[in-house]
């Protein structure tokens, strides 16, 4: 599939189409999104609307940036999302970059967006905690794990076992 983005035409694999239930922050009428690469390898994604060509938001991986950044999902949303397992589980940040400064861009902490690959399934999860509302990326950059090491996920949530998944299904 074809579709406009802010980063040009792209060609899109339907079976990657990540959709919101709930939409997101600002963007509730929008409900199908992909991620798209910037650049090879680089650390952020544009999650683009498949519908508007003017709505995709730049977003990273935050355990890239802060190790110890702990999302906690509520049963509500764990119902939506059903995730079986922490490796189920991506987790994005929005990045806000204030123009002409992007070295003071910063992940905003206080609405990950949860996605299960499993199942393509999205949500902007709400956190309330203590720490910080958001975090300078440059702060933080050389917090990454050694080549080879993967960030540690810190989710918490109450995995779906598969027999309450088919009760999802069916309600």
């Amino acid at each position: 599939m074809e579709i406009d983005t802010r980063l040009g035409r792209r060609t899109v694999q339907t079976d990657k189409i990540v959709h919101f239930p709930r939409g997101l922050a600002g963007f509730e009428n929008e409900r199908e999104f992909v991620l798209l690469q910037v650049q090879p390898n680089a650390p952020l994604l544009v999650l683009q609307s498949i519908s508007s060509p003017h709505v995709g938001l730049l977003v990273a991986d935050p355990y890239s940036f802060q190790p110890s950044y702990p999302v906690t999902i509520g049963d509500a949303d764990q119902a939506l999302l059903r995730l079986q397992s922490v490796d189920d589980a991506a987790v994005l940040v929005t990045v806000s970059i204030p123009e002409g400064d992007p070295s003071n861009a910063l992940l905003n902490l206080m609405g990950p967006i949860v996605i299960n690959h499993r199942n393509c399934v999205g949500l902007q999860v709400a956190q309330m905690g203590d720490g910080p509302a958001q975090v300078r990326i440059g702060d933080h950059l050389g917090n990454v794990p050694p080549e080879g090491g993967m960030p540690q996920r810190d989710l918490r949530f109450t995995p779906v076992k598969p027999d309450d998944e088919k009760k999802t299904d069916e309600a």
